[in-house]
């Protein structure tokens, strides 16, 4: 497992682990052992991460927390209700159930909860409390959880030094009460959730403008590679200008929302009435928010900001016991994030009653994530949802996956729209700086019940400071892959003009490809779906948790712009008064200081999801889960409702591929569907 640090202090990078050089997990049988005592265990499925890596010793803690997985009851009657929810036509279509129903109907018994509580008793471990019924909570010793569980806590060592814990045996339990058990979270501290954002490299401006505004003055051509090339090899500057943002630092929301046609439907048309919310996992200035919104709508506008924090947020931690939450990844270690997922919701929704900021400590186990997101589906206030923070597939287990996925089929029920961010290494999740290339898709953008968001590139097409520019010609919009430099050729080196592998890394390409976790779902269809790349469950490497020959789950399932080439205009700030600041490093610096481009599919995310909440407040009521509506659209009538990304237009000059997967029309694993044309998905009724 490998962490990535930028080499380039351009570019906002993945933080997190990657077990070395496999692509998959291990699918472990279900066998019975005897314990001394008598009882029969049974190995859980999909219980132990499959690693390369060295083993250097066992793993001991005095103290840490582990929770245990429990499956929904009555998961088929759940899996006909998700169905028929988001079938049009059907006699329950879109009867959302009201907050607290879900657990009323599919949470586990008591009983059930019972017995695994006792029998962790049993084993010395104490019982702590879940944020939900689908988990159970227990401490003690590492020893106590080998015990209990009959695995082995391992400490491992990637070629790069750098040391995790997981487990290296299956997890098992006693058969009396193994049925209905996902598995155990807590095992393995490689669940570091990182943001899907990049930002160019401070530029040069065009000579003798240092504000947009003036005619063409931040008008420039799209980097080359030539240029990319003596940026990472020399250090040289390039001249940069995009968009009508100060210091010629990206679009405006007037030119975003002109771009991908908004209609003029007034506030009604832009979330009025609406409560939308993002995930996230630092903290942020909301006099930055203050100072962007202030720009491009006025003294008078205030943003609508709720902050909701989540085992203490990231400054006040209440990091669980034995986990690691450590500050320089709290705190406003990432406020840049924060800062452009709010700025992007604003920028379509601009009339939401409230947005929530959601916000949890940043851990190395994902349990404060999945305490998040559980808080998110059981207040059942945000009408969408949107995250740009993930973790490859590689590094979670099938009981963590499977423990989200019962929080969005929640979300899913009640009729919450829930985004993610695709990711920006391309076909390759897992890319680290060491030379981890696996192909592999991010969690949770994966997930069954979130909307996975990849990115597109405008390129040549420069708007400056118009402040309304239509979309531009057939075929200017690509797959985001910055000069086609990313791909599966050559080591993820730095100093490698060759190394295909390093450029996804360090400009960025749209993340796409097919679930090593879950199959297909009923809603996934249309042109395209079925493609040369679709993969087939093999139960372990391929959609593990679907059955054998079942087709694996495709995304991204819809793009918009992510390149940072082409960025949006953010304003973020850090000082004395913010410790890790991530803007704190660079803003000062800029031309305009605060103001720069961003880019990333950490944009593309929060921008679908407001289009979302526009089209809730249009339409007076939830649209829920928006993959079932988008496909349903795809197989019907696409070109009313996407941009189709084809790599088939006259003035296609670039990229045709995100690393490995071609643009194609249809669906395609590099832009999905294709990007929104938002004037008929907001006002139309489908």
């Amino acid at each position: 497992m490998q962490v990535f640090r930028p080499k380039r202090a351009g570019t906002i990078a993945a933080i997190g682990l990657a077990v070395t050089a496999v692509a998959g997990v291990f699918s472990a049988t279900a066998s019975a052992a005897p314990s001394a005592s008598g009882p029969h265990f049974v190995a859980l499925r999909n219980s132990v991460p499959r690693s390369t890596d060295k083993i250097t010793g066992g793993y001991r803690s005095n103290r840490m927390s582990v929770e245990i997985a429990l499956a929904p009851r009555n998961q088929s009657q759940l899996n006909r209700d998700l169905r028929v929810l988001n079938t049009r036509g059907s006699k329950s279509y879109h009867r959302w159930l009201r907050k607290g129903q879900f657990d009323k109907q599919f949470a586990p018994s008591s009983a059930k909860r019972s017995a695994i509580e006792r029998y962790l008793r049993s084993q010395g471990l104490k019982i702590g409390t879940s944020a939900s019924p689908f988990l159970v909570r227990a401490y003690g010793s590492s020893h106590q959880v080998d015990a209990a569980f009959r695995t082995t806590l391992s400490t491992y060592r990637d070629p790069r030094g750098i040391s995790y814990f997981s487990n290296s045996t299956s997890v098992k339990l006693p058969a009396s009460i193994a049925r209905g058990v996902y598995g155990v979270i807590g095992l393995t501290n490689t669940v570091r959730e990182h943001t899907s954002l990049v930002r160019r490299p401070n530029p040069q401006r065009p000579a003798g403008h240092s504000r947009g505004g003036s005619g063409q003055s931040c008008e420039t051509g799209y980097v080359t590679a030539t240029e990319l090339f003596d940026y990472v090899n020399n250090d040289t500057g390039f001249p940069y200008g995009y968009g009508g943002g100060p210091g010629c630092g990206g679009l405006t929301p007037s030119q975003t929302n002109s771009i991908y046609n908004a209609p003029n439907a007034g506030p009604r048309g832009q979330g009025r009435g609406v409560t939308a919310a993002v995930f996230e996992l630092s903290a942020y200035q909301e006099s930055d928010i203050d100072t962007w919104a202030q720009q491009f709508y006025g003294r008078r506008y205030t943003p609508p900001l709720t902050n909701v924090n989540i085992d203490g947020g990231p400054i006040n931690i209440r990091c669980p016991v034995g986990d690691q939450c450590p500050a320089e990844y709290n705190y406003y270690a990432n406020d840049i994030e924060v800062d452009a997922d709010i700025e992007m919701t604003l920028s379509v929704a601009p009339d939401v009653s409230n947005l929530i900021v959601y916000n949890a400590p940043n851990d190395y186990t994902g349990q404060t994530e999945l305490d998040e997101y559980t808080a998110i589906a059981n207040q059942d206030v945000a009408e969408t949802l949107s995250s740009s923070w993930g973790v490859c597939e590689n590094d979670v287990t099938g009981p963590y996956v499977e423990a989200e996925n019962t929080v969005f089929e929640q979300m899913a029920l009640q009729g919450q729209s829930v985004f993610s961010s695709s990711g920006d290494t391309g076909a390759f999740g897992c890319i680290r700086s060491d030379g981890t290339t696996i192909v592999n898709v991010g969690d949770p953008s994966s997930q069954p019940w979130v909307t996975s968001v990849g990115g597109t590139s405008l390129e040549s097409d420069n708007p400056g400071d118009n402040p309304n520019p239509g979309y531009p010609a057939n075929g200017t919009e690509t797959v985001w892959n910055v000069d086609s430099l990313c791909s599966n050729q050559g080591p993820a080196a730095d100093n490698d003009e060759q190394g295909g592998l390093f450029w996804c890394a360090e400009t960025g390409a749209g993340g796409g490809g097919s679930s090593q976790w879950w199959g297909r779902p009923f809603y996934q269809r249309g042109p395209g779906v079925n493609n040369q790349y679709t993969t087939f469950g093999n139960g372990s490497t391929q959609c593990a948790l679907a059955a054998t020959g079942t087709p694996c789950r495709e995304v991204p399932d819809i793009s918009a712009m992510a390149d940072e080439y082409n960025g949006y205009a953010e304003y973020c700030t850090g000082n004395a008064n913010t410790p890790y600041s991530a803007c704190g490093t660079f803003s000062a610096e800029e031309p305009v200081p605060g103001w720069f481009a961003i880019g990333g599919t950490s944009l593309s995310s929060p921008l679908w999801a407001a289009i979302f909440a526009d089209r809730d407040g249009y339409q007076g009521s939830r649209s829920g889960n928006a993959n079932p509506l988008l496909y349903n659209l795809l197989d019907v009538n696409p070109s009313r409702y996407f941009h189709d990304i084809t790599g088939l237009g006259p003035l296609q000059r670039a990229a045709e591929n995100n690393g490995l997967f071609r643009v194609t029309p249809g669906y395609d694993e590099a832009t999905g569907i294709g990007t929104p044309i938002m004037s008929t998905l907001i006002t139309d009724r489908f």
